[in-house]
């Protein structure tokens, strides 16, 4: 089953035309990674997914719902407000800058929203809170505030915080980009440790040996366009287009 579908999705910013027709599909279980050179705009794929953005034209599909259309497909519109609010609580995202409030510790970062968006009891959110925390080796540091964490704690407790929603799908825009060399590996094995429960996960990263080691699908994009999806074996060892080629010589 599709969990996302995206159909002739474009966006633009003023004149610039960021997304230009891209069509994507993310299967149940599936770990789809997003690479490309900076300004391709894969992150702008992520936030109009979630309707961080919103798109011009096109068609967004979570678990066969429609959240999003505009253009002249805006009357496939049929779900209600709630309906689609419903489908974004089941879709967590994790973003490059952590976005973790100060004035909370860890734990309290991650029961927030069930608390409050939820309607969860407290003592339950707490529970499930630190099941979250320890999914992501921080329950030691669920009293800790984020100040005395370091880079890589604090992007785990934003994943567990992600994870406190039960979402079905995660996304994750560049996780690592904002982190110190020694502290990325320690977040891509929490992200490793999500696969191995069969979360479906679209990820925005840079890391090329994580892509290759753990994706389903490669999709590559550039200029605003999808230039190939594919599984990671051919992407890495048999690209097939010329721009593919380049870049990976730049980043392997």
């Amino acid at each position: 089953m599709a969990m996302i579908r995206i159909s002739n999705v474009n966006k633009y910013f003023g004149n610039l035309h960021v997304l230009k027709g891209v069509s994507l599909e993310v299967n149940k279980g599936e770990i789809v990674s997003i690479i490309g050179p900076s300004g391709s705009g894969k992150s702008t794929l992520l936030r109009c997914l979630n309707q961080l953005e919103k798109i011009d034209s096109g068609v967004v599909e979570i678990e066969g719902l429609v959240v999003a259309a505009a253009g002249n497909v805006a009357e496939r519109v049929t779900a209600s407000p709630q309906e689609v609010r419903a489908a974004y609580r089941k879709t967590g995202m994790v973003f490059q800058n952590f976005n973790l409030f100060p004035h909370m510790t860890a734990l309290g970062n991650v029961i927030e929203a069930p608390i409050t968006v939820n309607k969860m009891d407290r003592a339950a959110a707490i529970e499930f809170g630190e099941k979250q925390l320890a999914k992501v080796g921080l329950l030691e540091k669920k009293d800790v505030y984020p100040s005395r964490l370091s880079g890589g704690q604090r992007q785990r407790v934003a994943i567990a915080r992600a994870l406190a929603m039960d979402p079905d799908i995660m996304l994750f825009d560049e996780p690592t980009s904002a982190l110190d060399p020694e502290l990325v590996g320690e977040v891509l094995e929490a992200i490793k440790n999500l696969a191995k429960e069969k979360m479906t996960m679209l990820v925005v990263t840079h890391e090329m040996s994580f892509a290759r080691e753990l994706s389903h699908r490669i999709v590559f994009m550039d200029e605003g366009q999808i230039i190939e999806d594919c599984p990671p074996k051919q992407f890495f060892e048999r690209p097939s287009h010329p721009r593919i080629k380049s870049f990976l010589e730049k980043m392997l």
